[in-house]
């Protein structure tokens, strides 16, 4: 069954029992904000909550939402035909990003990622919740490497992650010449241990990293 979660400025995002969204992708839209014009990717898109946040709070531009999963690819493919401000500018995509090179790649301002975050482990039986938790079909060095594609020079890739995967994470922005600007833990209590991280890097620039004060639950977004 379908059902519409209502964001702050009325967008509506269709789910259902498979395809949902957490708090890590409404972090993540907030973290990395497009302005109003900029082209924007949303990679690993699931039900399209990233790019249809940037547009409840304003964003106009180009904006993809690259999924593999079909059923998660028609949720939002529903939620635009429902939406005609939002289908002029977001387009959902049904696509490898290991493959995915439009036209206009080379030319985003801004792309965004919340992968898989599991390596391995007990992975669920039902194949959509195993492939969007596990790297069954996306590693995170296939999403740098497709951010790294699409982006300008200067063009900035955000992503969330569990802090386990730090060290990976950097090593493989790097690698994809997306150099890791500004970094933020996120934390359920001050003295508590970091559950999630957000991280922007930014294509063939100098390094030089900010680590941001600590995102505390007071401070989430709410929709």
């Amino acid at each position: 069954m379908t059902t519409c979660e209502t964001l702050t400025h009325g967008t509506c995002v269709f789910l259902s029992q498979r395809h949902r969204f957490g708090t890590d992708a409404m972090l993540l839209a907030d973290f990395c904000r497009p302005r109003r014009a900029e082209f924007a990717a949303d990679l690993c898109g699931g039900c399209g909550i990233v790019a249809l946040r940037w547009h409840d709070e304003g964003h106009r531009g180009t904006c993809v939402s690259v999924e593999l999963n079909g059923e998660a690819h028609g949720l939002l493919a529903a939620a635009l035909a429902a939406q005609p401000e939002a289908a002029g500018h977001i387009k959902a995509v049904h696509a490898d990003l290991r493959t995915y090179a439009p036209a206009q790649a080379g030319q985003f301002h801004l792309a965004a990622c919340n992968p898989p975050y599991f390596t391995g482990g007990h992975a669920s039986p039902d194949p959509a919740r195993a492939a969007a938790r596990h790297e069954e079909t996306c590693a995170f060095e296939d999403a740098a490497a497709c951010a790294a594609r699409l982006l300008r020079d200067g063009g900035r890739f955000a992503v969330c992650h569990r802090p386990q995967q730090l060290a990976r994470v950097l090593a493989a922005l790097t690698a994809a010449r997306l150099e890791p600007k500004r970094l933020q833990f996120v934390k359920q209590a001050p003295d508590a241990a970091p559950w999630l991280f957000l991280c922007e890097a930014q294509k063939n620039r100098r390094p030089g990293l900010t680590v941001l004060p600590d995102l505390l639950p007071g401070q989430y977004p709410h929709y």
